[in-house]
């Protein structure tokens, strides 16, 4: 009985397909997309019933993996989360899913994952890059792989252009500089501007509330906070009702389109993750990673990752003596806080006297007004500020 029961499911499946099929004039097959049941705090119940609700509006296929559950859905039986784990990538890798969400999933260092939210200010959708995973151990370039990601997750959504802003937090200024280098040589950036009266790349907290632009780059833990502010922030914490999940794992030798839940996320987050996961995978992530990677490499990729590693600066060991002191009218900005003092080493060591400060948008160089056009060669050349900068 159970057998014909199956079977009377399968064919009414079928026959709902190729109506659906007729009456919308699409008869390419629908991309399945997975998603394991097991780990929320909200229980499977809570998984189960955000997959039903995408499905409600569905183009695409949903399919369950974990314990057996009272659904129309189908199911895929497991009954522990590393067989789930270890059952999607099987999925994954025979195509038979074109993607998955699931929780608590461990990626390889090179891969993080690409956020999406909606924001309060105006309602619009913003990409968080990155929000778990780990990019590189260097946290500067991790930062620069994160922008990345965050234009090959944007592009795959459907965005030809994406506008890129890069939060204030502690490097900023280090990745401004290697993506406007990149830029330079030819890898195509649309380089945002903050919607504060002195504007610029670098974004303040405004400016996440407004979604100035399209993808916000940040580390990967405060991407994993912002997650959970901007999701959870109408419900007191414990529920995440708004957006779209963690994203996918993205790297740029990763294959597999794998999206992250957190554990706090509800219904809405869990339909919202699936329909995130069909349209990656409509957009051809993985085929844009690689197209991206490749148009970054023509461009320089790989130097300025190398230029990342502190061992590769030189740096001229003799004493350096500090010019004598004098007037400081003139200043410049765009040095990240943690090379601030080397800045200014690097101007004394040419003669011109330099002091550390801090502006109204962050750290800057302080110089007497006659110097402050050599300064900006200066650190330009030794690498301190983005090519053609200007003063403040």
């Amino acid at each position: 009985m159970s057998e014909n029961k199956e079977v009377k499911k399968i064919l009414g499946n079928a026959f709902l397909e190729i109506a659906s099929a007729i009456e919308t004039g699409n008869f390419a097959s629908k991309v399945k997309i997975g998603i394991t049941t097991l780990g929320s705090e909200h229980g499977i119940d809570n998984i189960v019933k955000g997959a039903e609700k995408a499905a409600l509006t569905a183009d695409y296929e949903i399919v369950l993996i974990g314990p057996k559950v009272d659904t129309n859905l189908e199911t895929i039986e497991v009954n522990s989360e590393d067989e789930a784990h270890k059952k999607m990538e099987d999925l994954l890798d025979s195509n038979y899913l074109s993607a998955c969400v699931t929780m608590h999933y461990s990626f390889p260092i090179g891969v993080s994952t690409v956020g999406r939210v909606i924001t309060p200010s105006y309602g619009k959708d913003m990409f968080i890059a990155t929000t778990t995973g780990t990019s590189a151990t260097n946290r500067s370039e991790a930062m620069f792989k994160n922008t990345l990601y965050g234009i090959i997750a944007a592009k795959s959504m459907g965005i030809k252009n994406p506008s890129v802003g890069i939060l204030n937090v502690d490097n900023a200024r280090i990745v401004e500089r290697a993506l406007k280098e990149l830029s330079n040589n030819g890898y195509n950036i649309n380089f945002g501007e903050s919607k504060r009266a002195d504007g610029g790349l670098i974004m303040r907290g405004n400016d996440l509330l407004m979604a100035s632009v399209d993808v916000m780059v940040t580390d990967t833990l405060t991407g994993n906070i912002l997650m959970k502010m901007f999701s959870s922030y109408s419900t007191g914490g414990s529920y995440e009702a708004l957006g779209y999940g963690y994203g996918p794992g993205i790297g740029f030798d990763y294959k597999r389109n794998i999206l992250i839940l957190s554990r706090a996320s509800g219904e809405p987050v869990v339909a919202g993750a699936l329909s995130y996961a069909a349209s990656l995978s409509k957009g051809n992530l993985v085929e844009n990673t690689k197209k991206e990677y490749e148009d970054a490499k023509k461009a320089g990729l790989e130097e300025i990752i190398k230029g990342f590693s502190k061992e590769n600066k030189s740096k001229d060991e003799k004493e350096i003596v500090m010019p004598a002191k004098e007037v400081v009218t003139g200043s410049v900005s765009g040095i990240d806080i943690m090379d601030l003092d080397d800045a200014c080493k690097a101007l004394w060591a040419k003669g011109i006297y330099a002091e550390s400060g801090m502006g109204c948008t962050g750290p800057i160089v302080m110089v007497g007004e006659k110097n402050v056009e050599k300064a900006l060669s200066v650190l330009a050349n030794a690498g301190y500020l983005a090519k053609n900068s200007s003063p403040c």
